[in-house]
Formats: C-alpha cells, sequence, structure tokens
C-alpha cells in the first residue's frame, strides 16, 4: 500500500485530499498543527496517522521525520498543502505578519521536502505543492500572501530540476477561489458576486476538485508530469485582466 503524506490535513483540502487517497487505496499520514482538529479529521477513517507537527518549526519537522523513518514508512507522495493567508496592504503589513505567512507557505515547504527528500527519492515518489492563482497574477492586499505562493511555484520547479534524476517528480497546484470555510467567512456577497462575473465557468471550485488533481499528479496517469504549474480555477487566470463586461 502506498503512502502519502498530507499537511494540513484536518481540514479543507488537505482534508479531501486525504479522503480521495484513501478511496483510491492509499494510507495517509495527516499533518497538522491543530491536535484537535486534527484528531476529529482522523475520528473513524481507516488506515490514516495523524502526527501533530508545526510545518513551520525546523525541530518539529525534524522529529516527525525521524518518527516516520524509525517506522520503515515508505513516502510515495508529500502533500505540501498547508498554508496561512494574511491580506491587507503593503503599508499595513508588518515585519511580522510578512515572516508568519512565509515560515508556513514557504519555509514549511522547504523544510518538508529536504526533510523527506531521502525516501521519496528512495520510492521514486511524488511532490505536490499547493499554491494560489495569487502566486500568478497580483492583486491588492495579497503583498505577502501572493508573493509566498509565486515562490512556491519557483521552489516547485527547483524540486523538479534537482529531483528528477532520482524519479522524483514535483508539480504545483494553484488554486482559484474554492468554497471553504474560510472563504466563507471572509468573501462578502458582494466579493463572490465579482469572482463569479470573472471566472468563466461563474462559480467557486470545491474542496473535491482541487483534491482531485492533487491526487492526479500524485498517480501513475501523470508518471511523465513533472515542474508544471497547474491552475485550477474555472478560468480565471486565462481571463487576465479582462472585463466581465466585456466578455
Amino acid at each position: 500500500m502506498k503512502t502519502a503524506i498530507v499537511t494540513g490535513a484536518a481540514r479543507g483540502i488537505g482534508l479531501a485530499t486525504t479522503r480521495q487517497f484513501l478511496d483510491q487505496g492509499w494510507q495517509v499520514v495527516m499533518i497538522d498543527r491543530d491536535e484537535p482538529a486534527l484528531n476529529d479529521a482522523a475520528l473513524g477513517l481507516m488506515n490514516v496517522d495523524p502526527i501533530t507537527c508545526d510545518v513551520s518549526q525546523p525541530d518539529q519537522v525534524a522529529n516527525m521525520a525521524a518518527t516516520l523513518r524509525s517506522g520503515g514508512t515508505s513516502i510515495d507522495a508529500l502533500v505540501n498543502n498547508a498554508g496561512v493567508a494574511e491580506f491587507g496592504p503593503i503599508a499595513e503589513t508588518d515585519f511580522e505578519t510578512w515572516r508568519k505567512v512565509m515560515e508556513t507557505n514557504l519555509d514549511g515547504i522547504f523544510l518538508m521536502s529536504q526533510a523527506l527528500r531521502e525516501s521519496l527519492c528512495a520510492a521514486q515518489g511524488a511532490i505536490v505543492n499547493i499554491a494560489s492563482i495569487s502566486g500568478l497574477r497580483a492583486s491588492t492586499l495579497r503583498v505577502a500572501y501572493g508573493t509566498s505562493k509565486a515562490a512556491v511555484i519557483q521552489l516547485t520547479r527547483q524540486q523538479a530540476v534537482e529531483l528528477g534524476e532520482f524519479g522524483v517528480r514535483a508539480n504545483c497546484v494553484c488554486p482559484g477561489p474554492v468554497d471553504t470555510k474560510l472563504a466563507l467567512a471572509v468573501h462578502t456577497p458582494e466579493i463572490r458576486a465579482a469572482y463569479h462575473d470573472a471566472i468563466p465557468l461563474n462559480r467557486y471550485g470545491t474542496e473535491d476538485e482541487i483534491a482531485a488533481m492533487i491526487t492526479f499528479l500524485c498517480s501513475p496517469s501523470a508518471s511523465y508530469v513533472t515542474g508544471q504549474v497547474i491552475a485550477v480555477d474555472g478560468g480565471f487566470e486565462a481571463t487576465g485582466v479582462g472585463l466581465p463586461a466585456l466578455r
């Protein structure tokens, strides 16, 4: 049975990805720093191993990796999904906020991939990093978040080039607006309506639609796909800065 490591697995896209891996016969190591939420998410799921770990903290990542090595766990896929979102203009984004975003969104992916590199190479596994449409196109209030996600895209390409000789594939998924609890909490009806107008498919995506791309990229069906950045966004990126009124 193949094993996938999924970070940010307690909710949202991470939990949806976990469930799809399980449906496809994988076992999943669920990683999250929110221990109560992680345990609740894992409750009732078969073939999962929940491990509390803050991916932004080098010592915690090192301990987690050592635990997996000591147990002889084969790592066939690493899904770097954990992320935080802090929005605000440049003038109001202090350095503490900047670092908070970078530590999880960028440093976490670097630390996880580095700590699990040997196991991924041994299994000729796959890495899927979750960036965002905000890493592909700039918008207001996302100086830290958008920059972190753009860096994730470049990091993915670095991973693909460096680890390809060991049979490891690395790809990046950039979700557009997705119906998560976070989006429902921060997107006003006016924002949702504006997104619907700007997206060719005229709707938000679902967590399961993002998870389907993630699990595909980890599967044998994507065995010759690496170094790619794939927007799962209902066509949002394709519209550029076009005005909905001109469509």
